[in-house]
C-alpha cells in the first residue's frame, strides 16, 4: 500500500518595502513584542531592541529600514547599520533587529526580510554584511563564522558574516578585512 504525502505550502499574501516616519510606532511595538520573553534575555528582561531601532533612526544611520506588511497590518521589520572595523569606518553593515509579530513566527516573514536586505545593501554596493545570531539559521542565507573578523565579547560561533564582493556571494580571504568590528553606539546605549 502506497502511502501518499500531502503538503501545504503556505502563500503569504504580504508585500516588503522601505519604512515611512508613520510605520515607526508599529515597528517599535511589533520590536518589543517580537522580542519580550525571547530565549536570549535574562528572564524577564525588557526587551531594548526597538530602542536600538529608534537611536539608529535618530542618528541617521538606518541605511535600511524594510516592513513587512499584508491586510492587518505591519508584521515584520528588518534594520541594516553600518559598522567599523578596527575603529574605522567601513563598506560593511550589521543586520539586525530582525522583527516578526509572535504570532506570525515561523511563516518565512524572517526568511522574506533577510533576502530583501540583502539584496538592498547589496544594490547599494555593500561589501558585506556581519551579524550576531544562530548559525543554523543564518548559515542557509550564506553566513559563515570566519577568523577575519571579531565581534570583541562574544563567542565566535555566533558571530557571522557575508562577503557581498563577489557576484556568486562565496568568501574568499580576499574578499574580508581583518580586524574587530563595532557596532553603532546605539547597540551599548539601549
Amino acid at each position: 500500500m502506497a502511502i501518499k504525502c500531502l503538503y501545504l505550502k503556505l502563500e503569504i499574501n504580504m508585500k516588503i518595502r522601505t519604512e515611512i516616519t508613520a510605520d515607526n510606532n508599529a515597528i517599535e511595538t511589533l520590536t518589543y513584542r517580537a522580542f519580550e520573553n525571547h530565549p536570549h534575555h535574562a528572564p524577564g528582561a525588557t526587551p531594548t531592541e526597538h530602542l536600538i531601532i529608534n537611536k539608529l533612526r535618530d542618528a541617521g544611520v538606518l541605511t535600511v529600514s524594510l516592513v513587512a506588511e499584508d491586510d492587518t497590518g505591519i508584521i515584520g521589520h528588518i534594520a541594516l547599520s553600518p559598522v567599523s572595523i578596527n575603529g574605522v569606518a567601513s563598506n560593511w553593515y550589521g543586520l539586525g533587529p530582525v522583527s516578526v509579530i509572535p504570532e506570525r513566527q515561523g511563516e518565512g516573514i524572517g526568511r522574506q526580510l533577510i533576502e530583501a536586505s540583502l539584496a538592498k545593501i547589496k544594490f547599494k554596493n555593500a561589501d558585506g554584511v556581519v551579524l550576531l545570531g544562530e548559525p543554523d539559521y543564518y548559515g542557509r542565507f550564506g553566513f559563515e563564522t570566519h577568523a577575519n573578523l571579531t565581534l570583541q565579547g562574544v563567542p565566535p560561533e555566533y558571530f557571522l558574516i557575508k562577503s557581498l564582493c563577489n557576484d556568486d556571494y562565496t568568501t574568499t580571504d580576499k574578499t574580508i578585512p581583518v580586524g574587530d568590528v563595532t557596532y553603532h553606539s546605539a547597540f551599548n546605549e539601549s
